[in-house]
């Protein structure tokens, strides 16, 4: 059964006036991008080209508000550690922003919030994990079958299958 357009895209930063290809075919199941899963296409990562293999099947990405900013951490911390120069950050910035233009965001609510304590409380998730585990149930409308989960952190991968979705990625 297809998903209900107008009923996911209030929960997402753009609006559109139709579903997605992929949602118009009457497929269900969407993907939600974790951080983990979206940095790799960015910075160059063993898991690069299986995930590219992955956006190619379905290129509409669902990833929540707070995404290029845990993109941005993950970067800055290669540089700290001296695995990629200040110009190799800038370019990967430059192409986050550009993706985020792509995929359809989620965006920051008091339900994604009080989800996120929930979850903290039920798993062992740092903060920025458990909202972006909320953003994706609530993407869902708390039907994670509904989405499939596209993750490399273990610890979050590990919450989001116990809450429901499908995990892909790992």
């Amino acid at each position: 059964m297809p998903r209900d357009c107008s009923r996911l895209c209030s929960k997402i930063g753009r609006r559109i006036d139709e579903p997605p290809p992929a949602w118009r075919a009457g497929r269900a199941v969407v993907k939600y991008w974790d951080a983990s899963a979206i940095t790799p296409l960015i910075a160059e990562e063993r898991t690069r080209d299986s995930l590219l293999k992955l956006l190619e099947q379905d290129s509409d990405m669902l990833a929540w508000w707070g995404t290029p900013v845990e993109i941005a951490s993950a970067l800055a911390r290669r540089e700290r550690e001296g695995l990629l120069t200040a110009d190799e950050v800038t370019t990967a910035l430059t192409t986050v922003h550009a993706l985020a233009e792509s995929w359809h965001e989620i965006v920051p609510s008091d339900s994604i919030r009080r989800t996120a304590e929930r979850l903290l409380r039920a798993h062992p998730l740092r903060a920025a994990d458990s909202l972006q585990l909320a953003a994706a149930l609530i993407a869902a409308d708390h039907d994670p079958m509904s989405l499939e989960f596209v993750c490399l952190d273990v610890r979050l991968a590990r919450a989001a299958q116990r809450e429901g979705f499908v995990v892909v990625g790992q």
